[in-house]
């Protein structure tokens, strides 16, 4: 529950603000009147969202075992692929997402209000289709529970609510500390989610070694237990685990944790020292 909980958290947060930097910049620059295609946007993504996360439920159902597992592995690890873009993207372009989105927004009026409804239903869009796939694959690695949908939907929930307390500055948060967490975070969770994917698709015959098991821990770690309910819930940790799922694991974990953690809590360059006057005119 918890870790469905920070992904809709973070994800939303992100949607968040993105709406958030483009009313402000609509108002800031006197164009109130097309505040509601802005909104508009922002409805039809969030019904494109759901929609798409309906499909992703509902879609393999009526299917073989065999198909509805390779289905889940596969778009599991697409999930990962674009949670691992998504969180080196925003580590290394937050400080710009302001002018970035502005920008965009200035190219839409000048061309048509039609323009500024795509813009928002393409900004926040882009966030609600990675945060519909990612929790879907959250949840479908953490079992199918009321647990982390309610986790998810807190998440989402407290999102919002967080983003308009930044808009109207009753708030004020570090989000490159946020960001920097989170993403160490979810690194952790896409690592758990790639892993069951790999599960998956060995259960569909496509991946080899479903009976090769790395470890089995199950009689100290019971699937049932409320530790091992803790450990599924938020890292994925599953007692019987395949050595191809360990290798894939691991495979993914280190490197990138190291890469993002260098990138993330790197140092912002200091400004170098103005050359004294007799210097630059020699």
């Amino acid at each position: 529950m918890f870790a469905n909980f920070l992904i809709g958290l973070r994800e939303g947060l992100e949607a968040a603000l993105v709406v958030g930097i483009l009313v402000a910049y609509l108002v800031r620059t006197e164009r109130r009147h097309l505040l509601s295609r802005v909104w508009i946007g922002v409805g039809v993504a969030i019904i494109a969202s759901l929609a798409f996360g309906a499909i992703l439920t509902l879609g393999p159902q009526g299917l073989s075992f065999e198909a509805q597992e390779a289905i889940g592995g596969v778009l599991s690890i697409i999930a990962v692929a674009l949670i691992t873009w998504m969180i080196f993207w925003m580590g290394k372009n937050a400080r710009f997402l302001k002018g970035s989105l502005e920008g965009s927004m200035e190219k839409a009026i000048s061309v048509g209000s039609g323009a500024v409804v795509t813009m928002a239903l393409l900004a926040v869009g882009r966030e609600g289709l990675e945060t519909a796939l990612f929790l879907w694959a959250g949840i479908q690695s953490a079992g199918a529970t009321a647990g982390p949908i309610i986790g998810a939907t807190l998440g989402l929930i407290a999102a919002a609510a967080l983003g308009v307390l930044i808009y109207r500055g009753a708030i004020k948060l570090n989000l490159r500390v946020f960001f920097q967490w989170t993403g160490v975070f979810l690194v952790v969770v896409a690592a758990g989610v790639l892993a069951y994917g790999v599960h998956d698709l060995q259960e569909a015959g496509i991946l080899p070694g479903l009976h090769n098991l790395a470890w089995d821990v199950s009689a100290a770690v019971p699937p049932s237990s409320i530790h091992g309910t803790i450990l599924k819930a938020i890292f994925n940790f599953s007692p019987q685990t395949t050595v191809l799922e360990a290798v894939v694991y691991f495979a993914y974990l280190i490197p990138v944790m190291f890469i993002f953690v260098r990138m993330a809590f790197a140092s912002a360059p200091r400004p170098q020292a103005q050359a004294p006057a007799a210097l630059t005119n020699a």
